[in-house]
């Protein structure tokens, strides 16, 4: 799971593999979004991880 952050809030995103690990940049269109963290899935009953990320300043 990948928690995309935005100005108006997180999108949540499924994944295929591991989630990517704090620290790592993703390319999101014409944005670079950074990990954050790494934590449990918003989903309830979901026992994945979930990457959650913040804008590159």
């Amino acid at each position: 799971m990948l928690m995309v952050w935005s100005p108006t809030g997180y999108t949540l995103r499924e994944l295929d593999g591991d989630p990517p690990q704090p620290g790592d940049e993703l390319e999101d269109g014409d944005r670079t979004l950074v990990v954050n963290k790494v934590g449990a899935s918003p989903l309830p009953g979901d026992r994945r991880a979930a990457a959650f990320t913040v804008g590159k300043r």
